[in-house]
């Protein structure tokens, strides 16, 4: 008795699914790959995650489109795993099912005031810009100074987007909607404020210097930030990436006062912990920051001085979260799928039988978007060795026709959008794009994405 195709579900189409999906591809089992995605296009987190005017990291769109437009791997999306199907239906139709949903959640800031009217959370408001279909199309942009709360290059994203005009985002795939907004935002000044020092700064070096060349956007530094312990200096001796950050941040406390003659301002504030955010009839008034200070090995201890910060606005960009799923263990704390090495774990410590994990869901929200290859790698090659020593066994799908699953959702009215569907919604964003000089204009509201994908006429609005 010849062994079956294998088949196998991959939950999530971002950068970890869609590199897991090539790697499995690749490993010479003779299997049959399919790619489910909530939203109605692909590519997750470059999509939806980066900023409109990070063209260069958008990139790496173009080469997941090449792993999907082979067509060996089968697209699913508009399909939502929990609500229009479950782990079981899953396991009908399927011998492994591979988790890469990521995480889209803010992770929690508890200081007092975090809940006040005017704190968002960086990662709604990223996926406002970059025109996620599951957010309100308006944001209350009503502040003239805003704190953002964060080291990262999120934090860095998210204060640029709102210090730079909107006339320099035209020319990128910013939606409609957000330009509009973004064009009356009263914004002149964007504090940013890091509870340690200049050489513990998560940002990349090239997401630092961009802040440079924000036009009318000045970047200001203060100098009694800049403090190195010897943490600090053994981090530096130890990192490019750390020696670049402290220069460039270092060379800006050279600029004179006369030249800061933008009309919009970007402040970082390094050992500042923010500590409570300040309210008045239940909206932000505030920001109450502990200055801190180095302990020798890069931490930090509060000195019980304190600093209010008139704001109107703050948002954290303190890390992401992971969100459970249905059917599947999820550790609360680090917000991700408990797994060893990409095998997911039950509540004793089990393996579950042919489930698996990628990406940050697996790994929790840290490293670039390129260190999920080796990741997928990881989970891929468990996989291969659970497939070779399970057997015949391993094969427990008991529906097999790769059609089968696509009649089950059509059944229960899920209108499911293949490789197809996505470039015809693909080839409408870049014709909104065209008149313009650029390169797509995304478009938002989910129902139309819908109906360009399915080759219907758009709904009115």
């Amino acid at each position: 008795m010849s062994t079956p195709t294998l088949r196998v579900a991959i939950v999530g189409a971002g950068p970890a699914g869609i590199y897991a999906a090539d790697i499995l591809s690749k490993t010479g089992l003779d299997v049959s790959i399919d790619l489910f995605e909530r939203l109605p296009a692909p590519f997750g987190l470059v999509r939806y995650g980066v900023a409109p005017d990070h063209p260069r990291i958008k990139q790496i769109i173009v080469a997941l489109h090449k792993v999907l437009e082979r067509g060996d791997i089968r697209l699913l999306a508009n399909v939502d795993y929990g609500t229009d199907l479950k782990l079981d239906d899953l396991r009908t139709f399927y011998d492994a099912v591979i988790f890469s949903t990521g995480s889209i959640r803010d992770a929690a800031l508890p200081i007092p005031g975090i809940d006040l009217d005017g704190s968002y959370g960086a990662a709604d408001f990223v996926s406002w810009y970059d025109g996620h279909p599951d957010v309100p199309r308006t944001w209350p942009l009503e502040a003239q100074h805003v704190a953002v709360l964060g080291a990262g290059n999120v934090a860095l994203d998210v204060a640029r987007i709102l210090a730079k005009h909107a006339d320099d985002l035209l020319p990128t795939e910013v939606p409609a909607n957000v330009y509009d907004i973004l064009k009356q935002n009263p914004v002149t000044d964007v504090h940013v404020f890091a509870r340690r020092g200049p050489a513990q700064a998560k940002f990349s070096p090239l997401e630092l210097r961009e802040l440079g060349h924000v036009p009318d956007v000045d970047t200001i530094v203060y100098p009694e930030d800049f403090e190195f312990d010897d943490g600090s200096m053994a981090a530096i001796h130890s990192s490019n990436q750390t020696k670049q950050v402290v220069k460039t941040l270092t060379d800006w406390t050279l600029k004179e006062p006369e030249d800061l003659t933008a009309s919009r301002r970007i402040h970082l504030h390094f050992l500042h912990k923010p500590v409570e955010v300040l309210g008045e009839d239940g909206k932000v008034v505030g920001l109450r920051t502990e200055r801190t200070a180095l302990n020798g090995d890069g931490n930090v201890t509060g000195t019980g001085q304190f600093h209010d910060w008139p704001v109107q606005a703050v948002y954290r960009a303190v890390g992401y979260f992971g969100s459970p799923l249905v059917d599947i263990p999820f550790d609360e704390v680090a917000g991700v799928i408990p797994n060893r090495e990409g095998r997911v774990i039950d509540v004793d410590g089990d393996q579950m039988p042919g489930v698996y994990a990628t990406g940050w869901i697996k790994r929790g929200p840290v490293g670039l978007i390129g260190h999920t290859k080796s990741d997928a790698s990881e989970t891929i090659r468990h996989l291969g060795e659970d497939v070779a020593e399970g057997g015949e066994a391993f094969f427990t799908a008991t529906e097999r026709d790769p059609q089968a699953v696509v009649d089950f959702l059509e059944q229960r009215g899920v209108e499911a959008i293949q490789w197809q569907g996505w470039e015809l919604l693909d080839a409408y964003e870049r014709s909104l794009g065209e008149p313009h000089g650029r390169e797509r204009v995304k478009l938002v509201p989910r129902e139309h994405m819908v109906a360009v994908a399915l080759g219907r006429e758009l709904p009115q609005d």
